[in-house]
């Protein structure tokens, strides 16, 4: 198997990454969408350089997708396709997505991938009730981040900038954030050899979210 790893910078990337490696699965690389007129990781809004910095940490090359803000979904599908293409000639065999239990997605991604020949992995995968017991793992195993984007209609705009903590969510939130509620930026724990610095930058409202701009510390 070699394995390209659908990489958001949050911390459900970050714990699929370790749960790969920890099963011994061949990672080679972080698929990831950057919005080409900001320079800045799709919806996570995080800066190109703290991305790198997560990059070098784990040891890992960035496959970055470039998209334009307003990317309608053909276009989005033929640029992904591009990068999926380069994939299958460098013989990745996988593709794996920090997917819990959005059916609807999970679906989408496997339709994409049917005719390429590359199959999809959902690592983490663990059904609607079973985020809550995720999140306890994945903090008791140190994962630490930073939210980054909060939905306003899922979430009150003062989380962002926060720190990622389940127990201080309100409880029509899922913890790990998987309808879209908020995203985060993850920057330290078993994925990482040592935490990565980063600063609080200001909070940013823009396209019907908000964001708040982490500087590498």
């Amino acid at each position: 198997m070699r394995v390209l790893l659908s990489w958001s910078s949050g911390k459900d990337s970050a714990w699929t990454l370790h749960t790969l490696r920890e099963e011994g699965t061949a990672v080679v690389g972080l698929l990831t969408t950057i919005n080409e007129d900001v320079g800045r990781v799709s919806m996570q809004g995080v800066r190109r350089e703290l991305l790198h910095c997560q990059a070098e940490a784990v040891r890992l090359p960035v496959w970055e997708v470039l998209l334009p803000s307003q990317c309608p979904n053909d276009e989005y599908e033929r640029r992904m396709g591009e990068a999926i293409e380069r994939a299958v000639a460098e013989g990745i065999t996988h593709v794996a997505f920090g997917d819990l239990f959005l059916a609807d997605v999970r679906a989408y991604r496997e339709a994409m991938l049917a005719p390429t020949g590359i199959e999809p992995l959902f690592p983490i995968w663990c059904g609607e009730t079973g985020t809550a017991d995720l999140a306890d793992r994945m903090l008791g195993s140190g994962v630490r981040a930073v939210i980054t984007c909060v939905d306003p209609s899922q979430l009150d705009p003062s989380f962002a900038g926060q720190d990622w903590d389940p127990a201080a969510l309100p409880a029509r939130v899922d913890p790990l954030g998987e309808r879209g509620e908020f995203h985060t930026f993850c920057w330290s724990g078993p994925a990482f050899p040592q935490p990565i610095p980063i600063a609080a930058g200001e909070l940013i409202e823009r396209d019907g979210f908000w964001w708040a701009d982490l500087t590498p510390g």
